[in-house]
């Protein structure tokens, strides 16, 4: 088998540009693959990484998004006083009540209008949300008409920069710093004070209660107490697994879209495979026949053409998620069909990404190899060697 393997190598060298031409093809299929694989898997993880552990959401029951979602402050104070909250330093307990709205607000380069997300938040909001740090400039004052842009908004929408003013609600909003929420989706929000968002919208109730707890066990007791309550129309949930289910549909699509591009364009990486195998095995029949007059069994022969073509496939894995990779570079927006929000966030590759593509080289290799490995196979040595 060692001999064979050398062999099989040997004609992959002296049919470079042939052999090159397939792998090129495979590379773009495997290039798709991945590059779809990355999108959903930055996706999910800027809206995961959205979630603390040990936080958990109240929201009206079954709103699936926060600005459908409606808690009075009788509400709010109830869950707020709950045992398993965390007191802060301050003796307060750590409780982030914020309101969340859209506007609309034209892009930078191409003027189109895109919808943001306003949050207005407490005090608490930053000791709640303990990754969320300022990056720039300085905090919001309570009380005022002052608010802060997360770091993916910088640069991308006309007048959202530290200094410049931001128009809506018929008041204007002056922005005075920027904060770096970890890649999570905070980033592509505006914070404000929530009681002077309410009242510049005319709202007297929030969108949502976000509690940090002492311990996470302590969940399931508080959730079933308060779902419970008759004074309560809400629905408690963990922070990270209700920004990880906002990613579904979205999530979803790019699954669907980026698989029946990679199956399209995966069959004609196959075919073509396909070709330049049975090119080969015709060009060197004699070959085959010196071969199989040798005492190599056809199961030889079979696995020879075989690896050659998994080789092939190998080739194009490389050259597809080295370009890949460089995908981890770019930054997209795109709008988060759950929350109607605009989203930005980044390709990501994780080992997983790398192994499935892997996976997906080799059956495509497999695929394209197998029949003319066969006729190789099957080859009788009397009419291999008759055609020398």
């Amino acid at each position: 088998m060692p001999l064979l393997l050398a062999y099989s190598l040997r004609n992959l060298y002296v049919r470079k540009l042939t052999n090159l031409l397939t792998a090129t093809g495979m590379a773009l299929v495997v290039f798709v693959y991945a590059a779809v694989l990355m999108l959903d898997s930055g996706l999910k993880q800027t809206l995961v990484a959205t979630g603390e552990e040990t936080n958990v959401i109240f929201v009206r029951r079954s709103a699936e998004v926060e600005i459908q979602s409606l808690i009075d402050r009788r509400q709010a104070r109830i869950i707020e006083s709950q045992p398993e909250v965390v007191i802060g330093a301050e003796g307060a307990p750590l409780v982030s009540k914020e309101a969340a709205v859209l506007i609309a607000q034209p892009r930078r380069k191409t003027k189109q209008a895109s919808n943001l997300l306003i949050r207005g938040v407490g005090p608490a909001a930053l000791a709640v949300r303990p990754r969320v740090r300022l990056a720039e400039g300085r905090m919001f004052r309570p009380g005022s008409n002052e608010i802060v842009i997360g770091r993916a908004l910088a640069g991308r929408f006309e007048d959202i920069e530290i200094g410049s003013s931001l128009r809506f609600a018929h008041r204007e909003w002056k922005i005075v710093g920027r904060f770096d929420a970890g890649g999570s989706g905070f980033d592509s929000e505006i914070w404000a004070d929530s009681e002077q968002l309410m009242q510049s919208f005319r709202r007297d109730f929030f969108s949502s209660v976000t509690v940090r707890l002492a311990d996470r066990s302590g969940f399931d007791a508080l959730k079933a107490r308060l779902e419970a309550d008759p004074r309560l129309t809400i629905e408690a949930k963990r922070e990270r697994v209700f920004y990880e289910e906002q990613s579904r549909l979205l999530s979803g699509f790019i699954q669907i879209l980026g698989i029946t591009l990679s199956v399209m364009f995966s069959l004609g990486a196959v075919i073509g495979a396909t070709i330049t195998m049975y090119a080969a095995v015709a060009s060197r029949m004699m070959e085959v026949g010196v071969l199989r007059a040798l005492g190599f069994r056809r199961s030889r022969i079979l696995g020879a053409f075989l690896v050659e073509a998994l080789l092939l496939a190998l080739v194009g894995w490389v050259i597809g998620l080295l370009f890949a990779s460089l995908m981890t570079q770019v930054k997209i927006t795109t709008l988060n069909w759950t929350s109607l929000s605009e989203l930005a966030f980044r390709f990501v590759l994780t080992p997983g990404i790398m192994l499935q593509s892997l996976v997906f080289a080799l059956v495509m290799g497999l695929l394209g190899g197998f029949l003319p490995a066969v006729r190789a196979a099957r080859m009788k040595i009397v009419d291999a060697l008759r055609v020398a």
